[in-house]
């Protein structure tokens, strides 16, 4: 396969187990936030992954609030795709490096789903103050804890809230601290 091809097939792996996780990803954290479940996009994100989490979750029950079957099936995924991309680029198949790349990589996926989240809501109010949609409640739920602390330290400038500026900031730079934990370069 030539370079280009390789590129282009690994993207896709990439890209679509990613998006995959993201779901997942949403269907742990929201739980954990107090999402309203009525949401027809919560309701939609359950449906998307209970195929693969309802089975798992007869093995596995949640501790707690966290829902363990959720993780694994997140893990699982994660560490499929890694390991069909090392395979197509000719890397050893090593277990451990390809689990601690894996383990990172849900974490730094889900410091970019904030991230989005963050920057979504604030194009949002500028596009659409005060609107009320699904999306922007699920949007809501997901960036209020994580701005309030900012809002406490930051106060607004002449009704301008920064707050989401340096959120943004500290959250790439932990996701970009973490990924040099990363073991393989994918």
């Amino acid at each position: 396969m030539t370079s280009s091809a390789t590129s282009a097939l690994v993207f896709i792996i990439n890209a679509i187990s990613q998006l995959y996780l993201l779901v997942l990803l949403l269907r742990l954290i929201l739980p954990w936030l107090r999402a309203d479940f009525r949401n027809p996009l919560a309701q939609a994100i359950l449906k998307l992954t209970s195929p693969l989490v309802a089975p798992l979750r007869r093995l596995l029950p949640p501790f707690g609030r966290l829902d363990t079957a959720t993780i694994v099936v997140a893990f699982v995924i994660q560490y499929a795709s890694i390991l069909v991309i090392a395979l197509i680029y000719g890397w050893p198949p090593a277990i451990v490096p390809i689990a601690v790349t894996a383990a990172v990589n849900l974490v730094v996926l889900t410091l970019r789903l904030f991230v989005f989240a963050i920057l979504i809501r604030v194009i949002l109010s500028w596009i659409a103050p005060g609107t009320y949609n699904p999306a922007t409640a699920i949007i809501d739920t997901l960036t209020e804890p994580v701005l309030r602390p900012f809002r406490r330290i930051v106060p607004p400038l002449g009704g301008l809230d920064l707050s989401p500026l340096f959120a943004i900031i500290l959250l790439s730079a932990i996701a970009i601290f973490l990924s040099g934990a990363k073991m393989l370069p994918v």
